[in-house]
């Protein structure tokens, strides 16, 4: 038996992928569990940072021309002009050929998924993909659903079932690993969290002074 534990490899640019599911104008009208600005925001961050970092990522709706529209606009321009965004039928995305093919050609084993709904959209294929022997990790802040009810009910199915909980932004700087990289500053931009601004800020002032 292997002593391999998933829980204690890292992320890397080398073994990653992003698998961003249905964030879509008309499923976002609907979310209740969390702010839509900071939403819009991690998952826009996350799909920003991970080309900073050159992690492949796989992006779907479903029903964009019918049910639930196009992807949000604050996503549609983070991702790299011409992305191919998959538009499916079925309601589990690891379900669709065409998806689990594009996830096989970029070569990695641990996907970070994230959703909307978290509990559907997120959960489903990050359990899918568990079950067919892939690493999965679900980053819950990029992610979003309709109640808070849902969001507690699909965390706790998730760590059930042994996928990795965790937030956008530790993700990508686990992945990043080195602040000496010459990916860091762009990784950071990227991220776009408000807290290292006024640290960077903090500090440019104290140089000055010092």
């Amino acid at each position: 038996m292997s002593d391999r534990s998933k829980f204690l490899e890292f992320l890397t640019a080398d073994n990653a992928a992003v698998v961003l599911v249905d964030h879509q104008v008309g499923l976002y009208s609907g979310v209740r569990d969390t702010g839509l600005l900071e939403l819009k925001h991690n998952v826009s961050a996350l799909a920003r940072a991970a080309q900073a970092l050159g992690v492949p990522t796989v992006v779907t709706t479903t029903a964009a021309d019918s049910m639930w529209g196009p992807l949000i606009p604050e996503l549609s321009d983070a991702l790299p002009q011409g992305t191919d965004v998959i538009d499916r039928s079925t309601v589990n995305a690891w379900h669709d050929r065409r998806v689990r093919e594009r996830i096989e050609a970029t070569g990695r084993r641990k996907l970070i998924f994230t959703g909307i709904s978290l509990e559907v959209c997120a959960a489903l294929p990050a359990l899918a993909a568990t079950a067919d022997g892939y690493d999965t990790y679900v980053a819950v802040d990029a992610s979003g659903t309709f109640s808070q009810t849902k969001r507690e009910g699909g965390i706790a199915r998730l760590q059930q079932a042994g996928v990795i909980v965790s937030d956008y932004a530790t993700l990508m700087v686990e992945i990043l690993a080195d602040n000496a990289s010459p990916a860091a500053g762009d990784v950071y931009a990227a991220l776009d969290m408000p807290f290292a601004v006024l640290v960077g800020q903090i500090s440019a002032a104290y140089r000055k002074n010092d």
